[in-house]
C-alpha cells in the first residue's frame, strides 16, 4: 500500500492510507543502515501487520520533491504563514524571515492574518498593501466568526501545505476549524504514546480533505536559513526583481549604492518601505554573521 507519513514520534510513524485510516508503523532497519530517515510528509510504501490494531511496517521511501530543515519535513507544495491582525500586532521582521526561508527553498507562500474581527478596514488594507507588490496572496480570517475560512480552504485543496507562525496566533484553532476530527485523532494517538497534546512540539500533518493535507509546526521564534548569503538576500525579495535592471550598477545590492532603482521605488511608494527596511536589517544581520 501507499501512504503519507503524518507524524513521527520515538521511532513510530503514523501513515495515512490516502482514504481515512492511519496506521502506526515502524520503518525497516535497512533505512538506518543506509542513513535514510523517514520524514513527516514522506510518501511511502507500507504493508499492514494487523488491521484491527492498525499497525504496519514502512517498506520504502518514495522520491521527495523537496525537503525542509525547519521544520524537518518533506514534499511540501506550499506554505501558509499566520500572524494575528492584532493582539498581538504582527512582527513584520519575523514574517519576512519566514518568507525568505520559503523563497530560498522555492516554496510558494501565502499569508493569513487571523483575528480579522479585531482589525478595522484601514488596518486590514495596510496589512495587505505591505505585501501586495511582493506578490504574496494575503487572506484575512477569523476562526471565531468563520470569515475567510472557505476562501482559504479552496487554496488548500489537493496540496500539502506547511502551516507556520509564532505561538498564540490561532494556528491550532484554524486547524481544528478546517478539520474538527483532528483533535480527536490527536487525542487517541497521545493516549497511546502517553504524550501531551496541547502544545505542538513537532511537525504533524492533518488531512483536511481529499488529497489535501496541512502540516502543523511548532511556533517559531528566530528562524533564518544559514545558507543565505548577504549578497543573495535581494533575490528573495520578489518585488525587487523588476527594478534591478534600472539600477546604475550591475549587481546592485540596493544598500548604499547611488542611483538605485529599488530605493527609488521605495521613495515612490511602489515598494513598501517596511519591506525595504526589513531587507536592510536582515542584510546587516547576515553581514555580521559572516564577519564572525
Amino acid at each position: 500500500m501507499r501512504g503519507k507519513i503524518m507524524k513521527g514520534i520515538a521511532g513510530f510513524y503514523y501513515v495515512h492510507d490516502g482514504h481515512s485510516r492511519i496506521y502506526e508503523c515502524r520503518a525497516k532497519g535497512i533505512f538506518r543502515n543506509q542513513n535514510r530517515k523517514p520524514l513527516v510528509g514522506d510518501n511511502v510504501e507500507f504493508d499492514i501487520l494487523e488491521e484491527e490494531a492498525r499497525t504496519g511496517r514502512i517498506l520504502e521511501l518514495l522520491p521527495r520533491t523537496n525537503e525542509l530543515i525547519r521544520p524537518l519535513a518533506a514534499n511540501v507544495d506550499q506554505a501558509l504563514v499566520i500572524f494575528a491582525s492584532k493582539e498581538p500586532d504582527p512582527s513584520f521582521i519575523l514574517l519576512d524571515r519566514f518568507l525568505v526561508m520559503m523563497e530560498e527553498r522555492d516554496i510558494p507562500c501565502m499569508i493569513a492574518f487571523s483575528k480579522m474581527d479585531l482589525a478595522g478596514e484601514k488596518e486590514r488594507q495596510d496589512l495587505s498593501d505591505h505585501y501586495r507588490e511582493a506578490g504574496y496572496p494575503v487572506f484575512f480570517i477569523s476562526s471565531r466568526t468563520g470569515q475567510g475560512i472557505e476562501r482559504l480552504r479552496d487554496c488548500l485543496k489537493g496540496r500539502t501545505t506547511v502551516l507556520a507562525g509564532p505561538s498564540g496566533v490561532g494556528k491550532s484553532t484554524l486547524l481544528n476549524t478546517l478539520a474538527p476530527e483532528a483533535a480527536m485523532e490527536t487525542g487517541s494517538v497521545s493516549e497511546k504514546i502517553k504524550r501531551g497534546r496541547h502544545t505542538t512540539r513537532h511537525a504533524e500533518i492533518v488531512a483536511v480533505g481529499e488529497e489535501s493535507f496541512v502540516m502543523d509546526t511548532p511556533g517559531f521564534g528566530s528562524v533564518f536559513p544559514a545558507s543565505v548569503e548577504a549578497e543573495d538576500l535581494k533575490c528573495y525579495y520578489p518585488e525587487f526583481a523588476r527594478f534591478e535592471c534600472r539600477c546604475r550598477f550591475p549587481g546592485c545590492l540596493h544598500y548604499r549604492e547611488p542611483d538605485c532603482a529599488v530605493k527609488q521605488a521605495v521613495e515612490d511608494g511602489v515598494i513598501h518601505r517596511g519591506r525595504y527596511e526589513s531587507y536592510l536589517l536582515l542584510y546587516e544581520e547576515l553581514k555580521q554573521q559572516r564577519r564572525y
